[in-house]
């Protein structure tokens, strides 16, 4: 039986259950973005992330109008993929003093998890293509469109200017102390 609640047997099971992850997953997303929003200090990368999270609320919503069509309540399936890279992107971004290295690492872990989304949506709508569900599929495109969207921007923002401010080569960037992040924020210096 596996990682599922149940077996599965049939494409419209594993769509299912697809649809039952992405929901989780997407609602996991919502409750990680405010925190990545407060500790961007990039002002693109802030509005950036400002902008998918209403993305995101209406990808929730058309989730929800999929399971409408399908006439069942909308619910979610414990997803250990999208907890792992949130919980990475926490741990990451968690160590990192210096915030041009902060920005970086933001967007490296809003990536992450933009490239989980689309791998699922691709599935997804393969899936109900197959099944003849092309409302369904149709659906599922315009989240996909918005992932992929979402993921370009995230690229721009970060080779326009926070990945050389990170690697010391913006303009005014003065170096970090001496001393991991943790240390610096102790007060002591490494030996």
């Amino acid at each position: 039986m596996g990682l599922f609640s149940k077996d599965i047997n049939t494409l419209e099971d594993l769509f299912a259950h697809g649809l039952k992850d992405i929901y989780y997953a997407e609602n996991q997303i919502l409750k990680a973005l405010p925190k990545l929003i407060e500790s961007a200090t990039n002002p693109q990368l802030r509005k950036s992330l400002k902008d998918h999270r209403k993305e995101t609320e209406a990808q929730v919503s058309r989730l929800e109008q999929i399971f409408e069509m399908r006439e069942e309540k909308p619910k979610g399936t414990k997803c250990p993929g999208i907890n792992g890279l949130i919980g990475e992107g926490d741990d990451l971004t968690g160590d990192i003093g210096e915030k041009h290295v902060l920005d970086a690492a933001i967007i490296a872990s809003a990536q992450a998890v933009e490239h989980y989304e689309m791998t699922r949506y691709g599935a997804l709508i393969a899936w109900a293509r197959e099944m003849g569900r092309n409302d369904f599929a149709d659906i599922l495109e315009e989240n996909l469109k918005e992932e992929k969207a979402a993921d370009q921007k995230l690229s721009r923002i970060a080779e326009s200017r926070v990945n050389a401010m990170a690697g010391g080569r913006g303009a005014g960037r003065k170096r970090a102390g001496s001393g991991s992040p943790r240390q610096r924020r102790n007060g002591r210096k490494a030996a």
